[in-house]
């Protein structure tokens, strides 16, 4: 047992026996949360603006504090990227996290000192809880691939911005330096198949024993290594038993990644995000993720189907139900305020507080964490058929294929036309175009060679109102989703076909 393994128990232990007391008193730690935020941010700029002075109980709170996106945030950010301090929390970020938008384009989301360890620790503790329960800490003594975005970090108003998973790169704990991979010089390849091709070169004669990673591109990883090697990932990588995801719904993937190391190894799910860490897998036999209500964020959550309502109710943990979809909002240390992540969750446990992640509160495609929305795609069609005024639609989706049968994946648009373009391939080209130019990551996708140029398959007309009827939806209650995360519609569809 190498001295890595051989420490990390002893401090696994300590770090469960720590979470004991805010996991069964969760209540208590969201309530020293609420009140640490507000003492520290009453005198910021959001602070006054808002009367957080005033601020004695969560019912005023909720009164001072409207529920807002970053469309809301954004004059705070722009004072912020001007080179003022003390505007969503004391002083000045350590970083500003990069990320793709919705009606904003890019996001800037703050990180500040007093934030960092809400990322970095919640990344390490999920590993240690997997070490305190199954004792399996050997993988430690061997190499660890962390496939991540570039760590190079840009600077503005002094203050470094960059990917969430570049600034987390940063702060990987010295002790881990030594075995990690890819090296800084690889991880910084802007290209995604030349970095592909370096990351391999690095690692393929190396022990690997864990590898973290959005799930799609660690398929393309472990399919560039078969094709070298002929050979199942198990067999290129004995050591490899601990595989850690998130970022997108590994379902899709599961199969096909399982098929190809060619055994079954552990897996640690997390629930990342810029704003904040919100959970991780802290048990291999309890279902769902640990919410982490004492790492310096106060969650607040919406019943989903009543998020859009004029006053939606807002809810403290203690308030949730099991089994019922809640949008989440966070107040935290980095000064995000009343914020809505966006995200939808279930609860499966209240003792202590485990979730799923169930979606966004709105329609999306992010098979590769690009996050189409519904607003990109209308507008890209849109623009598409201002250059092309013959074409009239009549209905269309897209959903993602993620294994094709040859090839890289790509975004499938389902349309039903009443009158088609004259020349469909231009028409698929320009509505790519527009695509990226509407978002960062798809653009990011496509230039990196993630992704290939979406594909435009033509319905014959009544497509969509047989599947609506074949689905028991056909009446003008129902809509037929501008986009989904999985292929359950765009299938339906094609299957639908084969009776018309």
């Amino acid at each position: 047992m190498g001295i890595r393994s051989a420490l990390s128990k002893p401090l696994a232990k300590w770090v469960v026996q720590q979470q004991q007391d805010w996991m069964h008193r969760p209540a208590d730690a969201q309530n020293r949360w609420l009140k640490t935020l507000i003492k520290r941010g009453q005198n910021t700029v959001f602070g006054r603006d808002h009367y957080l002075a005033d601020v004695q109980t969560v019912q005023d709170f909720r009164q001072a504090v409207p529920i807002r996106d970053y469309e809301d945030l954004k004059p705070y950010v722009a004072q912020v990227l001007n080179g003022d301090a003390n505007v969503l929390w004391p002083g000045k970020p350590l970083y500003l996290a990069k990320t793709s938008g919705t009606t904003s384009g890019t996001k800037y989301i703050p990180i500040t000192r007093e934030s960092i360890p809400n990322h970095i620790n919640s990344a390490r503790d999920a590993l240690l809880n997997y070490i305190n329960q199954t004792g399996n800490s050997a993988f430690l003594d061997h190499k660890l691939i962390f496939l991540s975005g570039s760590p190079e970090l840009d600077q503005k108003a002094g203050i470094n911005i960059g990917r969430l998973s570049g600034i987390a790169n940063h702060h990987v704990p010295a002790y881990l330096r030594t075995n990690q991979l890819p090296s800084y010089e690889t991880n910084i390849i802007e290209d995604w198949e030349t970095k592909l091709d370096r990351i391999i070169d690095e690692t393929i004669d190396q022990p690997m024993s864990l590898i973290s990673g959005i799930p799609p591109w660690v398929q393309m990883y472990f399919d560039r290594i078969q094709q070298r090697t002929g050979k199942k990932i198990k067999d290129v990588f004995p050591d490899f038993s601990v595989f850690v995801y998130g970022g997108v719904n590994f379902e899709p993937y599961r199969a096909k990644l399982f098929d190809s190391i060619g055994k079954r190894i552990d897996s640690i799910e997390t629930y990342p995000a810029s704003e904040g860490f919100i959970a991780f897998q802290d048990s291999q036999t309890e279902e769902g993720l640990l919410l982490l209500v004492d790492s310096g964020i106060f969650f607040e959550f919406i019943a989903a189907d009543e998020f859009f309502s004029e006053n939606p109710g807002r809810l403290t943990i203690e308030e949730v139900e099991l089994g019922r979809n809640y949008a989440v909002v966070i107040n935290n240390n980095a000064g995000l305020w009343g914020y809505s992540l966006g995200d939808t969750v279930k609860f499966v446990s209240r003792d202590p507080y485990r979730l799923l992640v169930t979606g966004r509160i709105k329609h999306f495609i992010s098979a590769f964490g690009e996050h189409v929305i519904g607003e990109e795609v209308e507008r890209a069609l849109q623009d598409a058929m201002a250059k092309h005024p013959e074409t009239e639609v009549v209905e269309f989706t897209v959903a993602p294929m993620v294994s094709p049968a040859e090839g890289l994946p790509y975004h499938e648009w389902l349309i039903e036309f009443a009158t088609p373009p004259n020349d469909s391939t231009v028409f698929a080209r320009d509505l790519d175009t527009r695509l990226t130019e509407l978002n960062v990551y798809y653009d990011d996708l496509i230039t990196g060679a993630i992704l290939q140029p979406l594909r435009l398959t033509s319905l014959p007309r009544e497509a969509f109102q047989q599947y609506m009827k074949s689905q028991g939806k056909l009446g003008g209650q129902n809509k037929v989703p501008r986009l989904s995360n999985d292929r359950t519609l765009a299938d339906g569809l094609l299957a639908t076909l084969k009776t018309i």
